[in-house]
């Protein structure tokens, strides 16, 4: 099972496996692909998918703690190296991270485009490969959102980079095992790629196995003190709720759930970009080769972890793209394609544009530039009514441009509120989460709704449900929003003085004393 021997190379093609600088047509073309990236993140419609991962970022920048202060339902590398980011650019937060993720995901493309070099594969090859994965549509969704995918992404590109270097230094396995583990930490499903390689380097003694593991270590302690904050909190986040929480959202539609479905959706989502036919084409190499590669391996890991969960959606595919993509070039560089093969794969890139450029256009939709005007407005009306926060809303990525906090109680957005059966009422208090049918709001609590929407691929029922815990709901005029605040506590009647009682006969008395004064319920 060992990976592909190199293929001799030209001098241009020694050069990129030798660290020497890129050639300028790949630096011209690294920046289209960059300008490219960051108009589809200033331009990608709002999806409600943001809100956890923008408010868990500002929640950590403002010194609260994934999983002990709030609840957080992924692995917790993200918001701690999201949150300088949040720090720094304050009001901008949502877009600045939109951009952060189009970064990482040129530097994925760049990654890969490094590695397949490395396989051997020629300029021409290497950019193709490289093209065919940034024009995939998991990719290009997973990187023009604020979402969790593209940090786990480039982290494993890189780490690819490193395995498939020649001269195998102690440096490059630490550093492995660092990337490794800080993508299984940004995002679990990429444990499964992770445990591929670290099997593939106990049997092969050169890719030092034990520097890997060693390189691991921090981000394993890391994990380990973000567990100890709160290990019911960790495990619900990471484990339980990512496993049981479909079930329940889709029980009244099981065929979501089902196999065939789930072999449905993954060929789409493959077929909308080049990783379908290339998933093919690398298969059809290793049958003829008749020998597992570490590619290979690398590629059956990651698509494993897209097919565990349920339903199956394109971003859980992206584990498997990097490997893919350079085995890819590995497979070209043996046998290059024909013409016929390079205009196919050109129709199946085209296709994965597609469905971000129908989203562009997508009517009803709510564009990323409009919402970061109606937060502008949001915020004066916050200001003209004093109101300071932290507010309640299924929408917490709006607010960092109107310089208020979600409550840490909503920073899940609308994926925990809208379950119903995960967590009994004891432990939503232990969590920090609120769920629709278990809604108590402390009194003069604000609330704001309208951003779970259609127009953000949501469902406006969770924001009505919302809204009726208060009252008197005004529309934010310019805006979509809607603020209202939870009825003020019924006023306590003031106790008779004593002489004033009425005789009390003994046998009425409650040995136990007299009941508390309500209080009520804690916000």
């Amino acid at each position: 099972m060992e990976p592909s021997p190199p293929h001799p190379c030209s001098p241009a093609k020694a050069g990129a496996q030798t660290g020497h600088p890129p050639s300028r047509v790949n630096i011209l073309l690294l920046g289209g692909l960059a300008a490219l990236y960051i108009a589809l993140a200033l331009l990608r419609p709002v999806d409600h998918d943001e809100s956890q991962y923008v408010a868990a970022a500002v929640l950590t920048a403002h010194g609260l703690l994934p999983y002990r202060d709030f609840a957080y339902l992924q692995t917790p590398l993200q918001p701690f190296f999201l949150a300088p980011i949040a720090v720094l650019t304050g009001a901008w937060t949502w877009p600045a991270l939109r951009l952060t993720n189009a970064l990482l995901g040129l530097a994925s493309v760049a990654f890969v485009h490094a590695a397949a070099h490395r396989t051997g594969a020629g300029p021409a090859t290497a950019r193709l490969c490289a093209a065919l994965f940034a024009t995939t549509d998991i990719l290009l969704f997973s990187i023009g959102t604020a979402r969790n995918d593209a940090l786990p992404a480039a982290c494993l590109a890189a780490a690819l980079c490193l395995i498939l270097r020649d001269n195998r230094t102690r440096a490059g396995a630490l550093t492995i095992g660092l990337l490794l583990a800080a993508a299984v930490a940004a995002k679990i499903s990429y444990a499964f790629p992770a445990a591929a390689y670290g099997l593939y380097a106990l049997a092969h003694p050169r890719h030092r196995v034990w520097l890997v593991a060693l390189g691991a270590l921090p981000v394993v302690a890391f994990v380990g003190w973000t567990f100890a904050l709160s290990p019911e909190g960790f495990l619900f986040g990471t484990l339980h709720f990512p496993a049981q929480a479909p079930a329940e959202y889709y029980a009244a539609r099981p065929w979501k759930l089902s196999l065939a479905a789930k072999a449905l959706d993954s060929l789409k989502f493959l077929a909308l970009g080049a990783a379908l036919p290339a998933l093919v084409l690398v298969a059809r190499a290793a049958i003829r080769r008749r020998r597992v590669t570490l590619l290979d391996l690398l590629v059956l890991a990651g698509l494993v972890a897209a097919l565990l969960p349920v339903p199956t959606w394109r971003q859980y595919l992206l584990p498997m793209l990097p490997p893919l993509f350079v085995a890819l070039a590995a497979a070209w560089t043996a046998q290059p394609p024909t013409r016929a093969t390079t205009r196919i794969m050109a129709v199946f890139a085209l296709l994965g544009i597609a469905p971000t450029l129908t989203a562009l256009v997508e009517p009803g939709r709510l564009p990323l530039v409009t919402a970061m005007h109606e937060a502008a407005t949001l915020r004066r009306t916050l200001d003209a009514r004093r109101i300071a926060g932290p507010i309640v809303t299924l929408s917490p990525q709006i607010l960092p441009a109107t310089g208020r906090l979600p409550d840490p109680r909503f920073a899940a957005g609308p994926f925990y509120f809208r379950s119903r059966t995960l967590l009994d009422p004891a432990a939503e208090a232990r969590l920090h989460l609120v769920a629709r049918d278990r809604l108590h709001l402390a009194p003069g609590t604000v609330i704001l709704t309208g951003g779970e929407s259609a127009a953000t691929a949501g469902d406006s029922r969770l924001d009505a449900a919302l809204e009726k815990a208060g009252a008197g709901a005004v529309a934010v005029p310019g805006t979509r929003f809607r603020l209202s605040v939870t009825p003020p506590a019924a006023p306590v009647a003031p106790r008779s003085a004593r002489h004033n009682n009425p005789p009390v006969p003994p046998h009425a008395r409650d040995p136990s004393g007299p009941a508390p004064t309500p209080r009520p319920p804690r916000a």
